[in-house]
Parts: structure tokens; sequence; C-alpha cells
């Protein structure tokens, strides 16, 4: 049997398409997908959030009106809903810009082979979005 050279065409259903042995990717090409990965499901988590705001906003809106129309005028005294809606919107548009952020500048620590995870980033929106947590539990219970 005699052996193929390393760069000759395989035959594939009467084709010759030539396959290399050896494929010429970066070791670093998993990490960048990895961080790719991330920030892309951060950037979801972001457009959630925004969406979620944008419904807390509309569904006080609702509220009122059917307050207005029922006769309820002390239903919500004061637009909390429009705040909460507005702060949950805002954390949304601060999520994906920090994961831009944070997207590049890990890039450039995987290309420079200096990589250490940072956890400012997760740590601040933690905070943020447990403090929109928190003081949204609290008006719906003086609420409900």
């Amino acid at each position: 049997m005699a052996q193929q050279d390393e760069n000759a065409p395989d035959i594939v259903e009467g084709q010759h398409i030539l396959f290399p042995k050896h494929v010429g990717t970066s070791k670093k090409v998993t990490d960048h997908l990895a961080n790719q990965r991330t920030f892309l499901a951060w950037i979801r988590t972001g457009l959630a959030t925004i969406t979620f705001g944008f419904v807390v906003e509309r569904f006080g809106l609702l509220l009122r009106e059917l307050g207005f129309k029922i006769g309820l005028t002390e239903i919500l005294p004061i637009h909390y809903s429009s705040f909460f809606g507005v702060s949950l919107t805002l954390l949304g548009v601060i999520m994906m810009i920090a994961a831009l952020l944070q997207f590049l500048q890990i890039r450039r620590a995987i290309d420079s082979e200096r990589f250490h995870p940072p956890a400012t980033f997760s740590i601040i929106l933690t905070i943020l979005a447990a403090l929109i947590g928190i003081l949204l539990a609290i008006y719906l219970f003086l609420t409900g």
C-alpha cells in the first residue's frame, strides 16, 4: 500500500479537496470565544433588564389609568413605578456599556497573556441590581 502525501487531495464525492493535517489556529481562540460568549450573555441580560424596566413603568401607567377610570385616584399618589421602570432601564444600559468595556479589557489581556478575571464588574452590577430589587420589594410591600 502506497503512502499518501500529506498535502495530497482527498477525493470526496468526485471532487478533489485538500484537507491539511495541521490547522493554523491560535491557542487563544477558545479564550476569545469564551470572552465573546460571556459578553453576549451580559448583552442579553441588559436587554432583558431594559425590557423589564419598560414593563414595570407601563404597568404603573396602566394602574393609574384604571384608577382614574373607576374613580380611585389615591391608588398610587406618587408614581414610583416610573422611578423603578426608569431605574431598571438605566441599569440595563449600564450593564451593556460595562459589558463592552470588560469585553475589550479581557480581549487585550488575553492577547498579552496577562489575563486575571476582574471582579469589579460583577460586584457593582450585583449591588445595583440588589438595591433596585430591595427598593422594588419595599414599594410592593407598602402598596400591596
